[in-house]
């Protein structure tokens, strides 16, 4: 039986052999996973500077990140809920950005602390004066914002990125309950609940506030019940000291008569 022993050189070719289809399985996995976990990375979202509470007034800010290394983003378009209009809304300025805020009619009015509102911001559009948000960097872009509304828990915000090459990515899906996230989601704004009792805590500190303003008159006045009873009291004995006075005047001026007529008659 003739047994052929392998040579070192053989061995090496075979292992070398492997190395290319083991390197290009890796590569291929980690596209995989670049590819998956980059547009997670890379969404255009909103976030509220603190909380954004329902009936309340809210700084949010939209972040937007650049995806793209060979292009910067030089524009941003968010649209406005249309089905829950907001009343007040307020870009704060960013270096390097143009802001246009553009207004459109109301199909239904709504009302703001007793006005009747019938057009209402529909679009922000920021407009890079400069080279805009560049491959590896992000930008915010706030807005202040309200009154939010009492009848939902969040508020969508569909946007347009533009890039340098004018490719334009359209962040407008909707995320719906119990699906996986779609693609290109519209940035979503959570509203949390009010604080329960606000209002009622508002009239509690009033209540205190009147209460505390009672008892300070209460003091005052028993303060001045007391300096009036002082006074009265001084008074009174001043005039006591001065009838003492009197009476005692009388009482000499009568016993020098007295012993006056009493030595008269002696004689």
């Amino acid at each position: 039986m003739k047994v052929t022993q392998a040579t070192p050189a053989a061995t090496a070719t075979r292992t070398s052999s492997k190395l290319p289809r083991v390197a290009a399985a890796g590569a291929a996995a980690a596209l995989v996973v670049l590819a998956v976990s980059t547009p997670a990375f890379a969404h255009v979202t909103v976030q509220p500077e603190g909380e954004a509470a329902k009936g309340g007034y809210a700084v949010v800010d939209f972040k937007v990140p650049n995806e793209r290394d060979d292009a910067s983003t030089t524009k941003l378009e968010v649209s406005l809920p249309a089905d829950h209009p907001l009343a007040s809304v307020m870009p704060q300025p960013v270096d390097g950005w143009d802001v246009k805020v553009t207004t459109s009619k109301l199909a239904k009015p709504i009302t703001s602390h007793g006005q009747k509102i019938d057009e209402a911001v529909s679009k922000v559009t920021w407009t890079a004066t400069g080279k805009g948000i560049r491959p590896g960097y992000f930008q915010k872009f706030p807005l202040s914002v309200g009154q939010l509304p009492e009848d939902t828990d969040q508020l969508v915000f569909k946007a347009l990125q533009t890039y340098s090459n004018k490719e334009v990515v359209r962040w407008i899906e909707v995320q719906k309950e119990g699906q996986e996230e779609p693609q290109n989601p519209a940035p979503s704004l959570t509203l949390s609940d009010a604080a329960e009792g606000s209002h009622g805590s508002t009239a509690k500190g009033a209540s205190a506030a009147d209460s505390s303003a009672e008892d300070a008159k209460d003091a005052k006045d028993a303060k001045s019940t007391a300096a009036e009873s002082t006074d009265s009291s001084d008074t009174t004995a001043r005039v006591l000291g001065v009838v003492g006075i009197v009476v005692g005047a009388v009482g000499v001026a009568y016993g020098v008569l007295a012993g006056r007529r009493r030595s008269g008659a002696g004689a």
